[in-house]
């Protein structure tokens, strides 16, 4: 592959992208769209959240109290509740989010309980999930509603524990927990309209066969449209990161470290490279854009809706669990929200950039092979 070639191609699919303000237009809108109206509609019922409890009372009534919140376990499913004996280490699971939220029975909590003097529990929530945390709120406070019911009190007031939540990082707003998704949807939608499409509509009128007379080879093409989708697909995500953010007042810029900064860039750089190559495994043998709709559609919804960008993963039935070990949008979604909202470092990302730059690595050559230079 030489670089003339390459050059020729890609200089020639970011003419063609430009060219077309329509398509440029739906590649930023559409996120944003998705943002605001997402953000202000959906709703849903979670179930199997991660929760840990660390018992340093082991008393009657915090044994009470774990059997009422494991009663919620068995029934509706809220928690999937695991008991740590070291408060320092549940708290890191809740920071690199093996945990949805941490409940802490302090030692004097039977003892508070009996004497009426308003007993306290800690509970420390991954707030960077809004959902999920007023979730958990929602069902330990009912917990502890129940926990001496078996006793009268003319001041029933004092005698029920109180809950302290304790939200590990600062307020975050449903909308404003989207933006790593809609994200991910500018990059799905940016690489799903460059490279491999054009490549599908220069099959569809013709153009190709004109590759024919020249010395262009399958990795000349390929390589050029995955740079130039590349470089456009980037932008996008960047400019919906920026926009996304003003819409729901929340300017990332004010808080994210320059390491931070640099570790989003790289995120979104893998996570379109990823996609660009899975695009061309999918649609190196297409010949009609009308079939680009379609997969594309489909391929939105089995990528973006498992990822964790609305839902979390750990709600989902066992199979779509399955599916979301090898979804690398769930990946990109859990690195840019640990990103933008923890204040995390490389350290806490490192395994999905692994996994992206694996999955890219693999799909570019994929892509390639699947690429058809022939009538």
């Amino acid at each position: 592959m030489t670089m003339n070639r390459f050059s020729a191609i890609f200089e020639r699919d970011l003419r063609k992208f430009i060219r077309n303000p329509l398509v440029v237009a739906m590649s930023l809108l559409m996120p944003i769209i998705y943002l605001v109206i997402l953000g202000n509609s959906f709703q849903g019922e979670l179930k199997n959240l991660p929760l840990a409890v660390v018992d340093q009372d082991n008393g009657p009534y915090s044994t009470r109290m774990l059997e009422l919140i494991r009663s919620i376990e068995a029934g509706p499913g809220t928690f999937d509740i695991m008991t740590v004996s070291n408060q320092g280490f549940a708290m890191e699971g809740l920071r690199e989010g093996v945990y949805k939220g941490v409940l802490v029975i302090p030692p004097d909590f039977s003892r508070n309980v009996m004497r009426r003097t308003g007993a306290e529990i800690g509970l420390f929530l991954d707030n960077a999930e809004t959902i999920p945390a007023n979730t958990i709120q929602a069902a330990i406070s009912r917990a502890a509603a129940e926990i001496d019911r078996e006793f009268i009190s003319i001041r029933e007031e004092r005698t029920k524990p109180r809950i302290r939540p304790v939200e590990l990082y600062r307020k975050i707003d449903y909308d404003q927990t989207l933006i790593p998704g809609v994200v991910i949807m500018a990059i799905f939608l940016g690489a799903m309209t460059t490279g491999a499409f054009n490549m599908v509509m220069d099959r569809f009128l013709g153009v190709e066969e004109s590759y024919f007379l020249t010395p262009l080879t399958k990795r000349d093409i390929v390589m050029g449209l995955v740079a130039s989708g590349l470089i456009i697909t980037t932008i996008l995500a960047v400019l919906v990161l920026f926009f996304g953010s003003l819409i729901s007042g929340i300017y990332l810029w004010r808080f994210l470290t320059v390491e931070s900064l640099l570790l989003t860039l790289v995120i979104i750089i893998l996570s379109t490279l990823g996609l660009q190559g899975l695009m061309f495994v999918v649609m190196g043998r297409i010949n009609h854009p009308r079939i680009v709709g379609v997969l594309g559609g489909f391929m939105n919804v089995i990528f973006f809706f498992p990822s964790g960008a609305i839902y979390p993963v750990e709600s989902f039935p066992g199979w779509l669990k399955a599916f979301a070990v090898v979804n690398p949008e769930t990946y990109s979604v859990h690195a840019l929200r640990a990103l933008m909202f923890k204040g995390a470092g490389f350290g806490a990302v490192q395994n999905d950039i692994l996994f992206l730059a694996v999955f890219a690595s693999v799909s570019v050559i994929l892509g390639t092979a699947a690429f058809k230079r022939a009538l």
